[in-house]
């Protein structure tokens, strides 16, 4: 057998092994190998060092607004993952941007507030970065990352037939094949799956769906980079306009729910 011949019998089988393992809420197939108490626990030293070494905005009103709304997000939440310790950061620089740590760990820069004009659209933001927690975005890629480049390790040594120079090269194409191939389109999933989650929990907690659409809109406007969307680990701000607008019925369907309960939020700066 050749050695291209044994290096795609081995990507098959690495690529069976993404496969599965695990399911999100959305009934995709997700690969889970890490410890979730030791990615939380990383989680949480890194969200310290945050707090520590990162300017945290003072202004009480808008450490409040932005609180307000994540805790209605929160207060959606079911099982384990309304039982985990939710905490919140916000981070006094201009950048347009939010992230979320293993362990329920959300960091929001005030830059957000420039393009979120309401509690609804602050709602959509939140949601997305909820929705990475409970659908294990951060163990699935870890999980992702491993496997792969133990794949593009092994392969390369068979491609490169031993010899250094040729592993290198070979290492180098499979590298970039991977990220392109697969961990890139991977994050687009996770964003995409984001997104769609997020919005169901922003609607069940009382926060108006429809703004989510003008909340893209508005960063379309302001995001001014023009990055393929096949090099980047984000969908292009159109295609994640056309998945939520598809979402919307649904979405709907729970924020009309919501408010029949009485939930309507009332966060205000």
């Amino acid at each position: 057998m050749s050695i291209q011949s044994k290096c795609l019998i081995f990507i098959a089988f690495v690529a069976s092994l993404l496969s599965a393992c695990s399911t999100s809420s959305t009934g995709r197939s997700q690969l889970v190998l890490k410890s979730d108490a030791a990615l939380a626990q990383e989680g949480a030293r890194q969200f310290a060092i945050i707090r520590e070494k990162m300017p945290m905005v003072q202004d009480r009103a808008t450490i409040d607004y932005v609180a307000c709304v994540a805790d209605a997000i929160v207060g959606v939440l079911e099982g384990e993952d309304a039982a985990m310790y939710w905490e919140l950061a916000v981070i006094d620089q201009p950048d347009v941007n939010a992230f979320v740590l293993p362990g329920g760990k959300i960091s929001v820069f005030a830059g957000i507030l420039t393009v979120a004009d309401n509690q609804h659209q602050l709602a959509a933001v939140m949601g997305h970065e909820v929705a990475h927690v409970t659908e294990k975005h951060a163990n699935e890629r870890a999980s992702r990352a491993a496997v792969t480049y133990v794949g593009v390790d092994i392969a390369s040594i068979l491609l490169g037939g031993g010899y250094s120079n040729q592993t290198q090269g070979a290492s180098q194409a499979l590298g970039t094949g991977a990220m392109l191939g697969i961990l890139n389109p991977f994050s687009r999933m996770q964003e995409s799956e984001a997104d769609l989650v997020g919005l169901e929990f922003m609607a069940k907690a009382g926060f108006d769906p429809r703004q989510s659409v003008d909340l893209w809109q508005n960063m379309n406007k302001k995001n001014q980079t023009q990055i393929p969307e096949f090099l980047s680990t984000h969908p292009s701000g159109e295609t994640r306009i056309e998945e939520l607008v598809a979402a919307l019925p649904t979405a709907l369907a729970y924020y009309n729910e919501a408010k029949a309960q009485g939930k309507e939020p009332n966060c205000v700066r």
